[in-house]
């Protein structure tokens, strides 16, 4: 039988239920005790079908590993356990091999960790697409965008230690092959008011704690900040430090992941002194002042730290101060200057930072945008990735949470679409009937909020932009008067009775009753936060900054540019950009992460049902759940389906043989369940009720039970067979080795006896042997000694009457002679080798033979010289005399000679009859050349040094120019009367020529070489061999040679030369020539 392929699934191994379709009973009490099981056995992810539920577990679990990453890379959706991983495959598959564009929806309450799950899905398509330097760099830059951009965006509140205060989509842009080119990324609503004001318990933005925690001293010193945090109004000190967060070790994070990203130093630099401005801004404080006409005006109390601020940002102080207390108003062609209040100078002082922080985020996102943005303009494969601030139900909620909930409204709203287009669009490829599905639909929230005639954004726009005095109060008064009939809104104030009495429900505030639950919306700040006004004073004084990166934050300040339209409010930006969002999101491929906190206490092990239960509505889980289980519950490919079920029918096990439908069908009639339970798709089994699926899981389970049972059967059937078997074989061999062992422990004992016996045997006979032997050289022996004393006894005899007369003569001389004899024949043992430097020699045995000893030595040592003298050839004879002559005169009296020794003797060093540069040299030399040789001559007129070609021939000196070959010079050996040379390791010397000589007319030759030993040597040989005289060589560190008319000593002394080892030589005067010798 084949092996079957043994697949996990998702029904294998479950704790509760993986996937909420499956859940029976469903509802809510049963989605949490589900919820609540898997996190207790840290299953954190959930399905509802596609949809991945993922419950933050507040501490680090080992499921994102490189072997997990392997584990889900190409598998199946339900193959594996739940995981983000999963979904995050499914999702780049079909990108990469489907050509379909994806966004994956990332949505929840702050704090459920929408954040890690963004960097999750990240680090897994970074992990499985292509490699190579280029699109590592590019994965590298689009992970390190996410620490620059957490830094500068988010901050700790109540609910999250690292909460986004913006809202990011990146697209992230592949190739064909599925390997990424860059991204694009999208920022939504900063919530700049955190930078001048945060709720108890909370932290401005982590950039400003990082930069005092993490920058080193001198840095800080050029920023002009200190590190203690209680010295800025902008920080709340209750909550400057976190637990479980090293500030300064996120800054130098942050360092590296801007360099990465691609920022300048000197962007860097620029990016910290806009931070450290935006602090100082918050230290600049107000004073009142009366005017002479009774208005009163602002000045500020210390300058101190408005002049540093215009150090950094490169600004003139009077202008900035001349903000801070005027605004200048233009209406068509008039200007009306007016003084600001300590209350309008403290609204402006915020307003500027806050601007100023916004306006450098939204630089900081272009910038990494520029450095991440694909280079290629090829067509490129998108996947989106948004990771936007959840639904926020605060105790005081204001503009921002409006705007923020508005956001999850218009979510959910293209979640429940485009969940219900995926189902449809499914049924009908698989050819299944489809039925209407009723579900809530929350289009009616939205056009409360955003209907371009009564919507609440709208009515903001108008009462902002309304002639008058404009406050929070009229705002309410006239939504109050617009909103009173409509069905989620309530207002105390409104036409509506109902709410007259509501005492939960205060005059000043307004509620919502969004699709997640009732909010309440204090409206006080609603009409400024819309607003979003900066006064054109400060705008200009901005762009008036030396600091480049400020004055590019500022285009408006441009005097050439005055701009008098009033410029978009806040609501309308933000509504214009969820609209944009929402259209990108609908052209491509949803895919949700739906993530939940469960508790408020962000700690592990808690799970807060209460808290869970009220996420589950406000995300809209059940209905979902209703959504998939409306038509059919369960959906599966035929192929998975029948290899995990084939087992139940004998038509199918073990193998069946035609298409896969074809089986599912044979299997199900087989199994006979009800026709309205269960439809055949074009590709797959769907199946209405999880009741008909959970039946079939426990026909598996007890199919493959017995299964089991006959595995082991047929497994222990042949486990005993074979140990059967295998014990028979064992007896036999046993048996035959047992047998093969006796003989020959038989045999080993039979031919240790024989042995033994043989060698008794052979004892014997040896010692009868022996010891006739021995008797016969007894024998031999005793008749040696009788005839020796016989001897001795008839010669005594004969010679007695000798012995008398000279006897004493005769023993002395031959005791002489045989001791000579003796030591004539030790010496012959005892010579030593034929090597003519080989010293040693026989020890001396007699004092008398002392003489003759050294004689020997001598004669012998003359007899091995001659011996090695006859191996020579003449050219070798030629060369150790010119050895010996060198030997004679300069050994102990030239330094250099002994370096000499080793080096062989070898005249032409330029082979000028072969060098066809020489040619005209070679035809102009008919003698023998002895020496060929490249030389220094030293100029006599100022000690510079030429490369000369010195030959020496059999009668001639002649010295040639190298580059020409052209003959300098020609002296004849007769007119050389001496060489001159130190006694010091150098190569100069001089050749003194005969006064009167034609040669002589210039002088004598001053020369230096590398050969100077062989060249001497060898000038002595030729010139005693032609003129029959001996050629005075002269070794001192002083001498006289002749320049034209003058005499000229020549000095050797030790010096340090600047060319390493090399000597100089020098012309001091006209009576001095120094040569410096290392």
């Amino acid at each position: 039988m084949a092996k079957m392929e043994v697949k996990t699934s998702l029904l294998d191994n479950m704790i509760g239920v993986g996937d909420m379709v499956l859940l029976e009973p469903l509802n809510e009490e049963s989605f949490i005790d589900n919820l609540k099981k898997r996190f207790d056995h840290s299953e954190i992810y959930t399905y509802i079908g596609s949809v991945v539920i993922s419950v933050n577990p507040y501490r680090s679990l080992p499921i994102y590993s490189p072997e997990k990453v392997e584990d889900y890379r190409n598998r199946n959706f339900y193959e594996l356990s739940p995981h983000i991983f999963a979904l995050s495959d499914e999702a780049y598959r079909s990108l990469r091999d489907q050509d379909k564009d994806q966004c994956i929806l990332i949505t929840g309450e702050s704090g459920a960790g929408k954040t890690e799950a963004s960097k999750l899905v990240m680090s897994y398509v970074a992990a499985v697409c292509g490699k190579g330097a280029e699109v590592n760099q590019v994965k590298e830059q689009l992970l390190q965008s996410n620490p620059v951009l957490e830094a500068f965006g988010n901050a700790k509140t109540v609910r999250n230690d690292n909460s986004s205060r913006f809202g990011k989509y990146m697209d992230i842009e592949f190739d064909f092959k599925g390997d990424p080119l860059g991204g694009v990324i999208s920022n939504y609503l900063l919530e700049k008011s955190r930078v001048v004001k945060q709720p108890r318990g909370e932290r401005n933005f982590h950039i400003f704690y990082q930069l005092l925690s993490g920058a080193s001293e001198d840095l800080l010193h050029k920023l002009k900040l200190e590190r203690d945090f209680s010295r800025y109004n902008y920080l709340s000190l209750d909550s400057a430090k976190v637990n479980g967060v090293d500030d300064a070790a996120n800054f130098r994070t942050v360092r590296n992941a801007m360099q990465i990203v691609g920022f300048m130093d000197h962007e860097a630099q620029s990016v910290l002194e806009v931070i450290a401005a935006v602090l100082k801004l918050g230290n600049i404080e107000f004073k009142p002042e009366s005017r002479v006409n009774g208005l009163d005006e602002s000045k500020i109390k210390d300058k101190n730290e408005l002049k540093e601020i215009c150090e950094l940002t490169g600004i003139d102080q009077s202008v900035l101060e001349r903000a801070f207390s005027f605004r200048t108003v233009e209406a068509k062609q008039e200007k009306v200057s007016t003084t600001l209040n300590v209350a309008q100078a403290y609204y402006a002082r915020d307003a500027l930072a806050k601007n100023l922080y916004s306006r450098l985020f939204s630089w900081l996102v272009n910038r990494i945008n520029e450095s991440i943005k694909a280079q290629t303009k090829v067509r490129k494969k998108v996947m989106g990735v948004l990771d936007i601030y959840g639904f926020e139900i605060f105790e005081d909620n204001s503009f921002e949470q409006f705007i923020i909930n508005y956001c999850n409204e218009k979510l959910q709203q293209i979640f429940i679409e485009l969940t219900l287009k995926e189902e449809q669009e499914e049924y009908i490829r698989e050819d299944i009937e489809w039925t209407h599905i009723d579900y809530f639909n929350n289009a009616v929230i939205c056009d409360l909020i955003e209907n371009n005639t009564n919507g609440i954004l709208a009515m903001l726009d108008e009462e902002c932009l309304r002639p008058g005095t404009v406050t929070d109060d009229t705002f309410l008064e006239k939504l109050n008067q617009v909103c009173a009939t409509h069905q989620h809104f309530e207002s105390r104030m409104s036409k509506c009775s109902r709410f007259l009495n509501d005492t939960s429900l205060p005059h000043s505030c307004f509620r919502i009753q969004h699709y997640a639950g009732k909010v309440m919306y204090q409206v006080e700040g609603f009409v400024d936060k819309n607003n979003d006004l900066l006064y054109r004073d400060l705008s200009q004084a901005m762009w008036k900054a030396s600091h480049s990166l400020i004055k590019a934050l500022f285009p408006e300040g441009n005097p050439a540019k005055i701009n008098l339209k009033r410029p978009p409010t806040a609501g309308s930006q933000f509504k214009a950009s969820v609209a944009t969002l929402m259209k990108n999101l609908q052209t491509k491929n949803p895919n949700y992460i739906r993530c939940i906190k469960p508790n408020d206490k962000k700690a592990a092990h808690i799970f807060n049902d209460a808290l869970v239960c009220h996420q589950i509505r406000y995300l809209g889980l059940l209905e979902n759940v209703r959504v998939r289980r409306a038509g059919y519950a369960f959906r599966q490919a035929y192929e998975p389906c029948l290899e995990r079920y084939k087992m139940l029918c004998k038509q199918t096990w073990p193998h069946w043989k035609g298409p896969a439908r074809a089986g599912v069908e044979v299997l199900f009639n087989e199994l006979e369940f009800p026709v309205e339970e269960y439809s055949f798709g074009r590709s797959k089994i769907f199946i209405r009720n999880p009741r008909t699926l959970f039946k079939l899981e426990d026909l598996r389970k007890r199919r493959l039970e017995d299964l089991a049972t006959l595995i082991q059967k047929i497994f222990r059937g042949w486990k005993c067979r074979t140990h059967f078997l295998l014990m028979k074989k064992s007896q036999i061999v046993i048996a035959a080795w047992y047998r093969r062992y006796s003989q020959q422990k038989k045999y080993q004992q039979i031919k240790s006896s024989a042995i033994v016996v043989q060698s008794f045997i052979r004892g014997w006979k040896a010692r009868k042997i022996l010891r006739e032997l021995k008797h016969e050289k007894r024998c031999q022996e005793a008749v040696t000694t009788i005839a020796a004393f016989w001897h001795g006894t008839q010669v005594r005899r004969e010679y007695r009457k000798f012995f008398r007369a000279n006897a004493g003569k005769k023993i002395y001389e031959f005791t002489l002679q045989r001791i000579v004899q003796k030591y004539f024949l030790e010496m012959k043992n005892k010579m030593p080798s034929l090597s003519p430097i080989d010293k040693n020699w026989p020890a001396r045995p007699y004092l008398f033979l002392d003489s003759t000893h050294k004689e020997l030595k001598r004669i012998f040592h003359l007899w091995r010289c001659k011996k090695y003298r006859d191996q020579f050839t003449d050219q070798r004879k030629l060369i150790y005399e010119e050895k010996l002559e060198a030997s004679e005169l300069f050994k102990d009296k030239k330094a250099l000679y002994p370096s000499s020794v080793g080096q062989p003797f070898q005249g032409a060093y330029l082979e000028i009859s072969k060098d066809p540069k020489y040619k005209k040299l070679k035809d102009a030399i008919e003698e023998k050349i002895i020496i060929a040789e490249v030389v220094n001559k030293v100029n006599r007129a100022n000690g510079k040094c030429a490369s000369r070609i010195f030959l020496l021939t059999n009668n001639n000196l002649l010295l040639a120019d190298q580059k020409s070959g052209h003959i300098k010079s020609e002296v004849p050996l007769g007119d050389v009367t001496k060489v001159s040379m130190s006694s010091q390791n150098d190569g100069f010397f001089a050749v003194h020529l005969k006064e009167g000589s034609g040669a002589a007319s210039k002088g004598d030759f001053l020369f230096s070489s590398d050969h100077l030993i062989e060249m001497a040597t060898k000038l002595y040989r030729t010139t005693l061999s032609q003129t029959k005289q001996k050629l005075n060589i002269e070794i001192s560190d002083e001498f006289l040679v002749q320049f034209r008319q003058d005499k000229v000593c020549v000095k050797f002394i030790q010096g340090n030369q600047k060319n390493g080892s090399v000597p100089t030589c020098k012309r001091k005067n006209n009576r001095l020539l120094e040569v410096a010798v290392p």
